[in-house]
């Protein structure tokens, strides 16, 4: 047995090996030692000599054993007895049926049913492009494409995998150096790594992969070409996943080559700051956007919208298709309240038909899968006889997909009782009906324990002695009295001795030898019947993975769909007009509200606000208080736009846009310890990446660009800012500001404009009215909001004073530094110098800026100001 283990352990030296001995998985030497500590095992030693030692864990627990291994960062191999103990002398045959790691652990009760379970292969090419693959093997979704290395954190972030697998590249090796930046970069998004060989990774072995498991003669159909470096990922990854699961992988049925150019981009920077799936105080789902338009019945569908938020669509006819199909179930309330319905407690679909492929999938899983799929004739029916009040091709489409698989679903339902047990091998899986023999089994079995109860009592009536009748697989039934009853002469003649033991004696007689040969095993054996049974069910199952996937795909659809257009009837959300082609600027929001904010807000309205953007108006400049809701105005903007465009209605009174390729959001603060990089290094790396790649089509949010420093640095860099988006970018940008400086920027640039927050002073006190308006603003109100916070009255009394004094020394300064001085014409800072004020050179040149103290620096600033006046 040992020999076997480490032929086992050889094959997977770096995963615990979990060796089947009976009911327990045993653990041995360091892998024993390494699971005591994760799951509180005690440590135990069958040789004394040796003293090995091992570790168990019961079979039936197998699954809570497995998580929390993995999620410790451990890879466990599963290694089974492959024969049945009662029909083999000797040693069992074992082996390795499954290696389980973070991305593979598809275990019903440690997913979570709202989140994909994706596995990222990356494969770096000579020329210094990545390919990337992922898959998930609890659905079969298969995706591939390439990205520069430079976007590789970017692309972790979007996919989100459980695990990567990298190429293992020796130091002395060409490309040793990329390969450790990548493995790096998991590193710090806190995602285990998994080394596999080089040589897997490559294009002609993946291609090869490829073809044979589509059947296909060129992989021309999927978009991609077969010396591609994502075709090496998907050589590398397709290797990983036949290691691991030890199957053919049947749910895996295509291949879909992801291309940016088709969906909306978001960077990190901008899901982490518009909370699209994740919040940013724990990376909860909790006030998020998902949380907030969420209406779906099933895992399947919330997956399936979560897709549709972080990767929006650009091609106005495939979000067209999209918002018809919404619109015709807002219509129709009856469709669209039966959908529901009908969906409701339909459970995942598409993971129990991906669980079909391996031959993994538990009876009560099976049972699950004839009542979801018995839904669904119902709910084609639903789609084809409700009044098409609004035409939807989608839903024509997706009516389509919606196979019943009726066959499947009618032998599940006539081979398994409706209440299969969770420990099915213990007899009770199959219908009393389906099989005669196993009926005949049961009877037998079941009539067998009641006809032996009434023997013994009537051998005990007849003979007077305490008669027991007993089983062992050695001798059978039998007869059971002490010796000193057998010695006193009442044992009857036709009672044969069949066993002697120290104070007992064992007979049997002829008629209970003839019902031992009718009754023995014979539970067993019915336990036996039902497993080839059920097996043979689960045969015919993995061979329908395909059809049962392909409802599930349109199950979800049609689940996202209709959650939508419940959320729209609900909210009172409008269809919003996409606009293909003319003014890629083109945004128009009429009573826009934020669709997280609003459904939050218990005692008061939300109080809506307009958005207008188009070529001559494409920089708007936002000025008002902290808490009068610029951020608020900031981020619902930009989430109606990204509701739109993944085919949603949206929470306004209309909206018309053309739909942008990217969204960027810079929008507070927080720094990068990891990266050794300060709140403002952040910011300007977030601000710089947003100058260098967003287009005319994009939509930008930018909330207090330059804040990280000094205040005329920050102005400064707020300015020029400005001018880039506006000249050279051309985005449409929202730009909210402290810098009230840089309301002159609408006089210079003619595209640009200014917007405030109305906020009206009542008594001494500010009330925040949350409306948008025209203009801009030149106070901020941080003391007002201080002292609402609850700073000292003091305090707040000094801040006055302390601002008036600076307000009035720096009256005027910024404007002429900056070029954009008022027309009348005043003497500047550089003129006075150029005039040859030699005591003011003088005194500036001996400043010692490093050292200088604040106060010092406003009062030479003060007399400089003097100097100006007196000009």
């Amino acid at each position: 047995m040992m020999r076997q283990y480490e032929a086992a352990k050889k094959k997977h030296p770096q995963a615990l090996m979990f060796f089947r001995m009976g009911d327990f998985y045993e653990l041995f030497h360091d892998d024993a030692k390494t699971a005591s500590k994760v799951l509180g095992l005690t440590l135990t030693s069958r040789d004394k000599e040796r003293e090995v030692p091992m570790a168990g864990v019961p079979v039936r627990a197998l699954e809570g054993y497995l998580t929390r291994l993995v999620r410790a960062g451990h890879t466990v191999a599963i290694c089974e007895q492959l024969q049945d103990p009662r029909f083999v002398k000797g040693i069992v045959d074992r082996d390795v049926v499954r290696v389980v790691s973070p991305g593979t652990l598809v275990e019903t009760d440690s997913l979570d049913g709202t989140l994909p379970l994706w596995v990222l292969a990356v494969s770096p090419a000579a020329g210094g492009a990545l390919g990337l693959a992922w898959a998930d093997v609890s659905t079969g979704a298969f995706r591939c494409a390439e990205c520069e290395p430079e976007r590789f954190g970017e692309e972790l972030a979007r996919i989100g995998p459980a695990e990567v697998l990298l190429p293992e590249v020796h130091e002395s090796e060409a490309g040793f150096a990329a390969v450790e930046a990548l493995a790096q970069a998991c590193a710090r998004e806190g995602l285990p790594v998994t080394r596999r060989p080089a040589w897997k990774f490559d294009a002609q072995r993946g291609a090869r992969d490829l073809k044979e498991r589509f059947g296909v003669a060129t992989l021309e159909a999927y978009g991609v070409e077969e010396s591609a470096p994502a075709v090496a990922a998907c050589g590398g990854l397709l290797d990983f996943l036949h290691d691991t699961q030890k199957h053919a992988l049947a749910q895996v049925r295509d291949l879909e080559v992801h291309r940016a150019a088709r969906h909306l981009l978001l960077d990190r920077a901008t899901r982490r700051t518009l909370e699209i799936v994740a919040n940013q105080r724990d990376g909860g789902r909790e006030g998020t956007l998902l949380a907030a338009v969420d209406r779906t019945e099933t895992p399947m569908g919330a997956r399936l919208l979560r897709d549709w938020l972080l990767e929006p669509l650009l091609d106005a006819a495939a979000i067209e298709r999209r918002l018809g199909a919404v619109a015709r179930l807002v219509v129709a309330a009856d469709l669209r309240r039966a959908l529901a319905a009908g969906l409701d407690g339909m459970g995942d679909l598409e993971r129990v038909g991906a669980r079909l492929a391996g031959a993994r999938a538990h009876p009560r899983e099976l049972a699950a899968l004839a009542r979801a799929l018995g839904r669904v004739p119902q709910l084609s029916a639903q789609l084809a006889q409700a009044p098409a009040l609004v035409e939807s091709a989608l839903l024509e489409q997706l009516r389509g997909g919606l196979d019943p698989c009726a066959e499947l679903r009618d032998r599940i339902a006539a081979t398994l009782a409706d209440e299969p047990p969770i420990v099915w091998k213990e007899g009770g899986l199959i219908r009393a009906g389906f099989d005669p023999a196993l009926d005949e089994l049961r009877a037998l079995a079941s009539g067998g324990k009641e006809y032996l109860a009434a023997l013994e009592l009537r051998e005990r009536e007849r003979t007077g002695l305490p008669v027991k009748v007993g089983f062992n697989r050695v001798f059978g039934y039998y007869l059971e009295v002490t010796r000193v009853q057998a010695g006193s002469g009442a044992v009857p003649v036709e009672w044969t001795r069949r066993q002697t033991l120290k104070n007992l004696e064992r007979y049997v007689t002829p008629e209970l030898k003839e019902y031992e040969e009718k009754v023995l095993g014979a539970e067993e054996k019915a336990q036996d019947l039902e497993a080839r049974i059920f097996e043979d069910l689960r045969a015919f199952a993995a061979g329908q993975v395909g059809r049962v996937l392909g409802t599930a795909r349109a199950v979800a659809a049609l689940d996202v769909l209709q959650g939508l257009a419940r959320l729209a009837a609900e909210r009172d959300w409008a269809r919003p007009e996409i606009a293909a082609g003319g003014d890629p600027a083109l945004l128009e929001i009429r009573d826009g509200r934020h669709p997280v904010v609003e459904q939050a807000l218990r005692e008061e309205p939300f109080v809506p606000n307009d958005a207008r953007f188009g070529a001559a108006r494409r920089l708007a400049v936002i000025t008002g208080p902290n808490m009068a809701g610029k951020s608020t105005y900031l981020r619902q903007t930009a989430l109606i736009t990204l509701l739109a465009q993944a085919g949603s209605f949206v929470p306004a009174r209309s909206a018309r846009l053309a739909p942008a390729d990217r969204i960027f959001a810079r929008l507070g603060g927080g720094d990068d310890i990891a990266r050794g990089q300060s709140t403002f290094m952040v910011e300007m790396v977030e601000t710089a990446l947003i100058l260098r790649h967003a287009t005319p089509r994009s939509l930008v949010l930018l909330d207090e660009v330059g804040r990280g420093t000094s205040t005329f640095d920050g102005l400064a860099i707020a300015w020029a800012v400005c001018e880039q988006v506006h000249d050279l970018v051309k985005a449409r940008c929202l730009f909210a500001t402290h810098y009230h400086q840089l309301t002159d920027l609408a006089a210079s640039l003619p595209a640009a404009v200014n917007l405030r927050v109305a906020v009206r002073e009542r008594a001494g006190r500010v009330v925040f009215l949350h409306r948008i308006e025209e203009g801009g603003t030149d106070r901020s109100y941080g003391i007002h909001v201080a002292q609402l916070a609850g700073l000292p009255g003091p305090v707040v009394a000094r801040a006055r004073a302390v601002l008036a004094r600076l307000e009035q020394d720096e009256e005027g300064l910024s404007r002429r530094i900056l070029g954009a001085a008022p027309a009348v014409s005043q003497p500047s800072l550089f003129d006075a110098l150029s005039q040859g004020d030699a005591g003011m050179l003088e005194e500036l040149r001996a400043l010692d800026l490093d050292t200088l103290p604040p106060i010092e620096a406003w009062q030479t600033l003060r007399r400089v100001l003097a100097a100006l006046r007196s000009e």
